[in-house]
């Protein structure tokens, strides 16, 4: 395993981080239900392979990826890793919250303490809750009282945004991002990434492989990628693109299956700064302008939209359309979609727009809604239903 600075800390990160948003479950319809045994393996190998930074949150697997965390660090792990989990600030309406909130936190960790502790999808809405609800003071005192040992944000929202948080205080050690080839300008980006690091922060990068989206590529751009004069899987690509860049400190990984965790393991054990070529770094270029081109809706599957006040599945509806695009099996899509109950379907959006304050990349979901019917339901073209994004 290779290591990298953490901000200004006297401690080196491995250059792979495992996210525990997206661990096994044993029934796709229920994300609470994690399937402990793989999982347990999963972790377990990845900390016995070098590392060293564990990064949960409070509603993960619908509360329950905490409580497996506490549990696979039994047995000694939890002194081997760094602990990072999220206050989610949607959920505080006094200013004695997160108080509760942490010490719930701590008791399903089975932990005194968490090493990195950060305040959970952050923007400019939720910065005004922050400052309303006197939060950096109470994180003060957990910080003084041990509770937590360093304090830091994940965002999204856009760069000024992100410049505005991060100059509001001197209590921050770390921040969270969402970074990937794809990224480079939305949300904090490459402008934040290293705005961030000339203040002396650690920079975690979250969702490096859009939820899976980018390991997975259409053939125009598997093509590119067989064009580049090293052979790479795709995810292995964005992954060695993202430890490049020096200002990255540990890259997550929201790791699924055991090949996952060993293929990453082995590319973060040879990954190194500034080593891709100019003819790599073109090849990303082509594939960045490639998706961009193929795919019609920017979602990673985060599920932050959900549960749906009419219990949509929007991010299936959002991948059926996508993969019908990105594939050319738009046919395939509408005859999947057409199968599905009314109450299924997008049309039963009632555009209520609570999951539009919830969505992390600002899609316009209610109005995407109305044209996923209008694709997959009615046949309507899809160029003459490309919203801006």
């Amino acid at each position: 395993m290779q290591y990298r600075r953490f901000g200004k800390l006297d401690w080196k990160v491995s250059a792979l981080g495992f996210g525990c948003m997206r661990l096994p479950t044993t029934d796709p319809n229920d994300r609470s239900r994690i399937d402990e045994e793989l999982a347990t393996k999963m972790v377990r190998y990845a900390i016995d392979h070098g590392v060293n930074y564990i990064d949960t949150a409070y509603p993960y697997h619908n509360g329950e990826s905490e409580r497996f965390v506490g549990r696979v660090l039994q047995d000694g792990y939890r002194e081997k890793v760094r602990l990072a989990t999220k206050l989610p600030i949607w959920k505080l309406e006094s200013a004695d919250d997160p108080e509760a909130v942490l010490n719930e936190q701590l008791e399903k960790l089975q932990t005194d303490y968490v090493d990195f502790y950060l305040l959970h999808g952050l923007g400019q809405k939720r910065w005004e809750t922050v400052e309303k609800l006197n939060v950096l003071a109470w994180a003060e005192k957990a910080l003084t009282d041990g509770r937590i040992h360093h304090l830091g944000f994940s965002f999204h929202d856009n760069f000024d945004a992100f410049k505005k948080i991060i100059d509001a205080t001197d209590l921050w050690t770390f921040c969270q991002i969402q970074y990937n080839y794809i990224d480079v300008k939305n949300q904090a980006g490459t402008r934040g990434l290293r705005y961030a690091a000339s203040k002396g922060l650690a920079v975690v990068i979250m969702e490096p492989i859009l939820g899976g989206r980018i390991a997975d590529p259409p053939d125009p751009v598997q093509a590119l990628w067989d064009s580049a004069p090293i052979k790479r899987t795709p995810a292995s690509w964005a992954l060695n693109w993202l430890w490049d860049q020096p200002e990255v400190s540990v890259v997550l990984s929201g790791m699924s299956t055991m090949q996952h965790v060993t293929e990453n393991v082995e590319s973060a054990s040879r990954s190194e700064i500034a080593k891709l070529t100019a003819e790599e770094l073109a090849v990303v270029e082509q594939v960045r302008a490639k998706y961009q081109e193929l795919c019609p809706i920017p979602c990673t599957r985060c599920e932050y939209c959900l549960p749906c006040t009419v219990n949509l599945n929007i991010p299936r509806l959002f991948a059926m359309l996508n993969e019908g695009v990105m594939y050319n099996r738009l046919g395939d899509a509408v005859k999947h979609y057409q199968r599905m109950s009314a109450e299924e379907q997008a049309s039963a959006c009632i555009a209520c727009q609570q999951c539009e304050d919830k969505c992390p990349q600002r899609i316009p979901i209610s109005e995407w809604m109305v044209h996923i019917h209008e694709i997959l339901g009615e046949g309507k073209a899809l160029e003459a239903c490309l919203l801006p994004v």
